[in-house]
């Protein structure tokens, strides 16, 4: 999302973000940029600024996953140790907030609801988090706050995506993942996107402009419905195939190509076997999982051994995407294959 930005000296940024927040200026939804020695500080639309606080210039800003919890709970009239069990992280999607909430506060969860749809700009719709479930993963929510349908349009990497949050996967956490990963493809590439829920890599990548072939696989139809619509906004979309298919379907009869990328955290290792022939040696096979802290730096063994009966593997990277719970982390795993 491009919006203006106040640039500043990174030892000033913490006093100038403050300025900022007491002046009402500062967007909370948008996260803020590190550029070596600078901070880029997201600005609300017709927010003036000191002189002297930095250079207004405009950036590309992702939206923003977490909140501070004192910004968010000023808005609860609650005792202390009652905030003191309020979430850190909420996602924005769209027009649309999801919070999770600890047992102990789902009795207050409607005055959360109210609490966040006046703390995020735009927000219309706040819905109570209860966890993406089934072979479709589709997400369980309770409406706790504003009105309208679960769809809209979430804008990420100068993209607008078509998302239902109630019928098809998405997380907003990964906009610097979906850009990462298709950075990382080369001209004349092929590509499965598989598990690609509403399609945000598969358009990503064609969006670069360097791959020969995208084949985005989901069994969720609702998914791919939703990958059909926004494909039907861009031009550059023409390299993408929507298929909607599971993946032990469309695997047995699949050409193998140059990268294939598996986002089913908890689950994806365990298709290992079926998805390493479709990587032609020398390609890339990309994992996503979801693994306890302490565990991270294993990692790479147990994926080396599970790919080690289907060709010559290495595993090129193990890398922590964000935190996913106070003890796990969301994790990407690059692996190369080498030979037959």
């Amino acid at each position: 999302m491009r919006e203006r930005a106040l640039v500043v000296d990174r030892h000033r940024g913490e006093a100038v973000r403050r300025a900022l927040v007491d002046a009402g200026a500062l967007r909370p939804d948008l996260e803020i940029l590190e550029e070596g020695g600078r901070l880029a500080l997201p600005l609300r639309a017709g927010a003036s600024v000191e002189p002297g606080w930095g250079t207004v210039e405009e950036r590309e800003f992702p939206p923003r996953s977490v909140a501070a919890r004192g910004e968010f709970a000023d808005a609860l009239a609650w005792p202390s140790e009652r905030k003191a069990l309020l979430p850190r992280a909420f996602d924005v999607v769209g027009e649309i907030v999801l919070v999770r909430l600890p047992e102990a506060l789902e009795p207050f969860r409607f005055e959360v609801g109210e609490a966040l749809l006046g703390f995020v700009p735009g927000c219309r719709l706040v819905g109570l988090d209860r966890g993406v479930q089934g072979p479709e993963r589709k997400r369980s929510v309770e409406r706790i706050a504003g009105g309208g349908p679960w769809s809209t349009r979430h804008r990420e990497n100068r993209l607008e995506l078509d998302v239902d949050v109630e019928h098809a996967y998405f997380s907003p956490r990964l906009a610097g993942e979906h850009a990462r990963l298709a950075a990382r493809v080369e001209r004349g590439e092929r590509v499965y996107d598989l598990c690609c829920g509403v399609g945000p890599f598969a358009v990503t990548i064609a969006r670069d402009g360097r791959a020969a072939a995208v084949t985005a696989v989901d069994l969720n139809g609702e998914a791919i419905a939703l990958l059909r619509a926004t494909l039907a906004r861009y031009a550059f979309a023409t390299p993408v195939r929507p298929v909607e298919a599971s993946v032990e379907a469309f695997a047995p009869t699949a050409p193998p190509v140059e990268r294939v990328i598996v986002n089913l955290p908890r689950e994806g290792i365990k298709y290992a076997a079926l998805v390493a022939p479709l990587v032609v040696p020398g390609g890339r096979l990309h994992f996503y999982d979801v693994v306890s802290r302490d565990e991270v730096d294993r990692r790479r063994a147990v994926v080396e051994e599970q790919l080690a009966p289907h060709g010559r593997w290495a595993v090129a990277d193990v890398r922590r995407v964000h935190p996913y719970s106070p003890s796990h982390d969301l994790i990407a795993i690059e692996a190369e294959r080498r030979g037959t």
